[in-house]
């Protein structure tokens, strides 16, 4: 029978713990990691859901393009108001739009009418029109986001 020394058991403890450390780091960055998938799957899911809402409801005025029609119905490709405005881009899809808006410099005064979608369409919807066209945005608008946006008064 062999017997341990001190500084063998010193030895084995800092092993122990390097090993642990380790091991709860993978773990963490696998359940991390695991997340991110799970989130970008989501994204996906609803950009393609958001894809046919776009087709029901938006394709007639926006076109299929993105680009709208000048001077009556605002561009979604490219837009900046789509990009630096969430809440209100929202509170349109959801509740109509009417007033002045700029769109990438260029002033729309028409009507956008409810379109009587539930909180998911809506997050469908602006999850689609936000990654196409040259648009990019990886933050996941959920029905909760929308839920919480309510109409101006």
């Amino acid at each position: 029978m062999r017997l341990i020394t001190a500084n063998r058991m010193k030895t084995i403890e800092k092993h122990i713990k390097f090993y642990s450390i380790l091991f709860i780091s993978f773990l963490s960055f696998t359940a991390c990691n695991s997340q991110e998938k799970k989130s970008g799957s989501e994204l996906s899911k609803s950009i393609e859901k958001g894809a046919l809402v776009y087709e029901d409801f938006c394709m007639t005025c926006h076109m299929p393009n993105g680009k709208g029609v000048p001077k009556t119905f605002p561009p979604l490709a490219n837009s900046d108001y789509l990009k630096n405005k969430r809440e209100a881009s929202i509170r349109a899809i959801k509740y109509g739009q009417k007033g002045e808006i700029i769109v990438n410099g260029e002033t729309y005064k028409g009507v956008m009418s409810p379109l009587g979608l539930s909180d998911e369409e809506v997050a469908d919807v602006m999850n689609y029109i936000s990654n196409t066209w040259d648009n990019k945005n990886d933050t996941l608008t959920t029905p909760e986001e929308v839920s919480k946006v309510k109409p101006i008064k």
